[in-house]
């Protein structure tokens, strides 16, 4: 009976032992969870994720980390238009248009030519193919005071020969547009023409000046058929 007394002793000491054994291991965390992420790596995993985040965040807002604009990449900048045509707003070197358009246009500079101012004289022989109507209009004299001046009447003005030594009026003016044709121009030679011929054509042109434009020198002479410029 001491026996048995004794065993069921020891059984409840061994259940005791048992029950507590297991209310301890639940209550309690194993210290081998708390090993399993040191504080170490812990701390490393937020820096990476803290730096990922960071370089997000600049590419998005388009600024290198020194806060300087990035260049855009277009993928597709490289390839050539389908079927040869110039993208829209950009010409066909590569220009936009607008920087073709605002491009200025060279100016054509022309170059005056050499020409004598033409001074009224106090006489003048008349040349060749010369009349005095047409010596009115060169010096800007009044075409009746120089026939007066000269003792002619205008049914005479037409007969004169070269040679004769016309005294110029020193006062008054032609009175009119002493142009006979536009000018500057180019006049081509024609048989019978003299610079002076020439000249009175063109009513207000000193032959003087055509012959200095066009690089002749005394006799003047003239090829029929060549070009010669009229200032």
């Amino acid at each position: 009976m001491k026996s048995r007394t004794t065993l069921s002793l020891l059984v409840l000491i061994v259940l005791a032992i048992s029950l507590t054994a297991c209310t301890r291991s639940a209550s309690t965390a194993p210290e081998a969870d708390s090993a399993t992420f040191p504080e170490a790596a812990t701390q490393e995993g937020m820096n990476m994720i803290q730096e990922l985040a960071t370089q997000t965040a600049i590419a998005e807002s388009g600024l290198s980390a020194e806060g300087t604009p990035q260049p855009t990449v277009d993928p597709l900048g490289s390839l050539p238009p389908l079927g040869g045509e110039t993208p829209t707003g950009v010409a066909a070197s590569g220009t936009p248009l607008d920087a073709a358009a605002s491009s200025p246009t060279p100016e054509i500079v022309v170059v005056a030519q050499p020409t004598v101012e033409t001074v009224r004289p106090a006489t003048y022989t008349l040349q060749k193919g010369e009349f005095p109507y047409c010596i009115a209009r060169r010096f800007n004299v009044n075409p009746a005071d120089l026939l007066s001046l000269n003792g002619l009447t205008t049914a005479q003005s037409g007969a004169l020969q070269p040679g004769l030594v016309l005294r110029i009026p020193t006062a008054g003016v032609f009175g009119s547009d002493r142009a006979l044709m536009a000018h500057p121009a180019q006049y081509t030679v024609q048989a019978g023409d003299s610079i002076y011929s020439i000249a009175c054509k063109y009513g207000d042109v000193d032959p003087v000046n055509i012959a200095a434009v066009n690089g002749l020198g005394a006799p003047y002479t003239l090829t029929v058929g060549s070009a010669l410029q009229i200032p």
